[in-house]
């Protein structure tokens, strides 16, 4: 029996892609090759249309092809085309991208916001600070007028005991007197022990 000899007619097809890769996954460059040439553009297409830019599109796209050549004895044919599942791997892939780069723009984000908000040391001083002030000046209310005045203008404007004296226009053994009881009433009402 003669072959038949197709002259003029097309030539016979070569493998499909499902059996291009049954020979990928035992080691064919050749037939590799084939299956790069055949995908490379649909994969190229589904990348860029989820990652929208260029540059990395085609990186995924190499990505994609080299996980191609690896893991072409995973592919079971009773599960879908050569096509679909390549296809699939792109997919995933492309998505596993964009999850990648909005998790570091989350991380940047986090950080940022770290960087603003204040040390928690510094929080706890300034919420300590102002509970100490209020409570000094809750003590200083339970102060008389001349204590208060004494002591308000001896240590929170810092002058001489003998000015203050001239200011509130009493003696001086009053202002001193005045100030000792009541720095002595501050100290109690503050808690402060000796």
């Amino acid at each position: 029996m003669k072959e038949a000899v197709h002259i003029g007619g097309p030539a016979p097809a070569g493998p499909d892609l499902q059996q291009l890769l049954g020979l990928v996954a035992r080691g064919d460059q050749e037939a590799f090759s084939r299956v790069y040439d055949s995908v490379c553009g649909p994969v190229l297409g589904l990348v860029r249309a989820v990652l929208r830019d260029p540059a990395q599109s085609e990186e995924v796209t190499q990505e994609v092809l080299i996980e191609v050549w690896r893991t072409a004895a995973r592919f079971q044919p009773s599960r879908g085309s050569a096509m679909t599942w390549i296809l699939t791997l792109a997919h995933r892939r492309a998505v596993d991208r964009v999850r990648s780069a909005q998790s570091a723009t989350d991380r940047e984000r986090r950080a940022a916001l770290l960087e603003q908000t204040p040390a928690y040391d510094e929080v706890i001083e300034q919420v300590e600070a102002r509970l100490e002030r209020e409570q000094v000046r809750r003590c200083l209310r339970s102060l008389t007028e001349l204590q208060r005045q004494s002591v308000t203008l001896a240590y929170y404007r810092g002058l001489a005991y003998r000015e203050v004296a001239e200011l509130l226009s009493v003696p001086l053994g009053t202002v001193k007197t005045r100030l000792r009881d009541g720095l002595i009433r501050l100290r109690d009402c503050l808690g402060v022990t000796v």
